[in-house]
């Protein structure tokens, strides 16, 4: 048997060290910034001119450093294709994989919520999302053989039992898998040519068959197989990528690199082929590389014959000048058109002819696209033309070719096995959350490739960082706190269960209504003396108050109360509201929540929900004074009591000064009308958090609602911790 190697679709180059410098510094900043002003408007001709006077700068720091040349060429490729081409249309039936549109067997959902197929993830086709471009590896992977992802068993359930014979289909295919991965070529062809005898048109089928093709070096045979996909499937990004392979191991760069870049136009994030480009750019602008492509391209150009190559200082001097000829550049019209299938010179279809003599050959001959390098004034123009065929080419299912005319779209006859669903196999309890036992509502899926409902799975979290049900760690997934919905399967409630979803999306609306009451049944956080217009940071890590905090920012009202604990009524009878200004979440689940107080109120009825206590309340306001006398003797007091306040606090010890105005601030500033506010001046309440006193002496305090009995009581205060001060 050959030992040829099969395509290498996971191929990835190790990342390389980019140098220590920062950005712009040395040869490798200054080429990433000749190249990077380049990509905005498309200018494919500078951005080359850019590459080739980068060489004057040093060697090149790896593959990747041509990200930004590759990124223009792409894009040049896109728009040479004119609008609407190159763009894959919306996969048809309900179980269909994000990444190659086919069948979804073996769904997995990846952490921002979007479903693959096994297959697509596990051969490392992508790092990215194709529908929200987000990393596809869960917080803290470093590749998908690291960090796997489980299947989804609520979506794997629903496949089966509605496609059995599509998942048959896909088991058999991945035992073909496994025969290639073992390098059993000849297994792997019999099997697939024999599945294929009895089901023609699985396109997945004459995939493997082509693998199994080129590990026995019968490269021809594979691009046939290859061709008649792409006529069946014209935007499917891999089978280029794959044919790219098949000629690149052929010997054929050139016509490789072309179904490379058609394969990043219909997929920019397909990360094989922009490896594949960037490797085979990186050798193509190597300096040494260069030149010998250049000799041994000579006799091919008449316009290099008897011209040496220049480097270093000459081509330094040159680039001044450097243009590119409008009929040889690399932005022409005549350059970068589309293709899906087929050889594209007779040179590599007459090569893949002779399959037997490559395979007796210790070197396949290289067939790339020429260099051309003419003189204009004192001018170098260095190019690499890379052009396709005036026709593409078919091969049909019996192996003969037939050609179209460039820019005829290719009929799809494919017919959808898997499109539509029998009603009396979709039933409402195949989508019910186990936690609940209600249709799924904003469901998302953990690692371990369980489904709850998102505020379910958040309320087991705030217990235990483990799956409710297979008990698997889910530490990492709550640190991410990540909680993405999964997309295909509300999709499919929508579309097939969508008189039960309006019933669970109004029962959750008057849930969340009933949350959202700030006069009934109001969240109480029993723990502290909150005031008005004083902050108070908490620690939360309780599950209960976990759950009451969250609650309070999906209602929106972010407000909740606050009273110290009371030993015959569970909490006080009087509080404060507090408002949520920020929430920090900590990798555990515990939180840090910075509030303000707000309005102060009176409890009328105690009650419970979910652990945490509840009340209904009514808020207190100030009396406010009519009379003029008795208003002018208010703020004589008020103004006595302010001076009596200022001059106790700058009498305190730097220490303790200190510690005050880094938890509470600065003291607010006396305010002209001592009545504007409904719970009168905010420099009481701050002074009042800050003295030492009992919190039952404080409570008392915070519920009266005439200011003057206020500042009497502070007055006493502070009378009697100024005299602790004089001695």
């Amino acid at each position: 048997a050959a030992s040829s190697p099969t395509v290498a679709v996971g191929s990835e180059l190790p990342p390389e060290s980019g140098g220590s410098g920062g950005p712009g510094e040395g040869p490798d900043g200054e080429r990433e910034l000749l190249l990077s002003r380049l990509v905005p408007a498309s200018r494919l001709k500078e951005a080359v001119g850019a590459s080739l006077a980068s060489l004057c700068l040093g060697p090149l720091g790896g593959a990747q450093r041509l990200g930004t040349l590759v990124d223009c060429l792409v894009l040049n490729y896109r728009l040479r294709q004119g609008p609407g081409r190159g763009r894959e249309r919306e996969a048809e039936g309900p179980l269909r994989c994000c990444g190659c549109g086919r069948f979804l067997s073996e769904p997995v959902t990846v952490p921002c919520g979007h479903t693959y197929c096994r297959r697509c993830l596990r051969r490392d086709l992508r790092a990215r999302c194709r529908r929200c471009r987000d990393w596809l590896l869960p917080a803290g992977g470093t590749s998908t053989a690291a960090a796997p992802l489980r299947t989804s068993v609520v979506l794997n359930r629903l496949a089966e039992k509605w496609f059995p014979g599509e998942c048959e289909r896909a088991r058999a295919g991945s035992r073909l898998e496994e025969l290639l991965a073992q390098g059993r070529f000849r297994e792997a062809l019999g099997a697939a040519s024999q599945a294929l005898r009895a089901d023609s048109s699985d396109l997945m089928l004459r995939i493997y068959r082509a693998e199994s093709y080129v590990g026995l070096q019968e490269y021809k045979t594979a691009i046939e197989d290859l061709n008649f996909v792409i006529s069946k499937m014209p935007n499917w990004p891999e089978v280029y990528f794959r044919k790219g392979k098949v000629l690149q191991h052929s010997g054929f760069v050139g016509d490789a690199l072309q179904l490379f870049l058609q394969c990043l136009a219909l997929d920019e994030d397909f990360l094989p082929a922009k490896l594949e480009v960037e490797k085979t750019l990186c050798d193509v602008l190597s300096p040494e590389k260069l030149g010998e492509s250049l000799k041994e391209s000579a006799w091919n150009s008449p316009h290099i014959r008897n011209k040496p190559f220049m480097l270093g200082s000459e081509v330094t001097a040159s680039y001044c000048n450097l243009q590119l000829c409008p009929q040889q550049s690399l932005g022409g019209s005549d350059v970068l058109k589309p293709v899906s299938g087929g050889l594209n010179r007779a040179q590599s279809a007459h090569a893949l002819n002779s399959t037997q003599d490559l395979a007796k050959e210790d070197g396949l001959k290289r067939v790339s696209s020429e260099p051309l390098l003419s003189g204009q004034g004192k001018s170098t123009l260095l190019k690499r033309k890379l052009s396709f065929s005036e026709q593409d080419t078919i091969i049909s299912e019996d192996g003969r070719n037939k050609h179209k005319k460039q820019g005829e779209s290719t009929k799809r006859d494919m017919t959808l096995a898997f499109g539509t669903i029998p009603g009396d196999l979709i039933d409402v309890s195949d989508f019910e959350c186990s936690l609940c036992m209600r249709l799924f509502f904003e469901p998302v899926t953990t690692p371990c490739g369980h489904t709850f409902c998102k505020g379910c799975l958040e309320r087991c979290l705030d217990h235990a960082p483990q799956c409710p049900l297979c008990k698997e760690s889910l530490k990492e997934y709550l640190a991410s706190r990540k909680y993405s919905i999964t997309e295909l399967l509300e999709e499919l409630i929508m579309k097939y269960l969508s008189d039960e979803l309006y019933e669970r999306k109004r029962i959750h609306a008057e849930e969340t209504a009933e949350h959202s009451n700030l006069t009934k049944n109001v969240p109480m956080f029993v723990c502290t003396m909150a005031y008005p217009t004083v902050p108070c940071p908490l620690h939360v890590f309780e599950p209960r108050y976990r759950l009451m905090i969250r609650r309070s920012m999906e209602t929106g009202t972010k407000q909740f109360g606050m009273c110290i604990s009371d030993s015959q009524n569970s909490f006080a009878d009087y509080g404060c509201m507090l408002q949520i200004r920020n929430v920090h979440f900590l990798p555990d689940g515990r939180s840090v929540v910075d509030t303000i107080g707000g309005k102060r109120f009176r409890v009328l009825r105690r009650g419970m929900k979910d652990g945490y206590c509840t009340a209904d309340i009514e808020y207190l306001e100030d009396v406010k004074v009519a009379d003029e006398e008795e208003l002018k003797k208010l703020r004589e007091l008020h103004n006595f009591v302010y001076n009596q306040a200022c001059s106790w606090f700058q009498n305190l010890r730097n220490k303790f000064r200190t510690q005050i105005l880094q938890h509470f601030g600065p003291m607010p500033e006396r305010e002209e009308d001592i009545q504007a506010m409904p719970n009168g001046p905010a420099w009481c309440w701050w002074l009042l958090a800050v003295l030492p006193v009992d919190p039952r002496y404080q409570l008392s305090v915070l519920s009266m609602m005439s200011l003057k009995d206020r500042l009497i009581k502070i007055q006493h205060i502070l009378t009697y911790f100024s005299r602790d001060q004089s001695k």
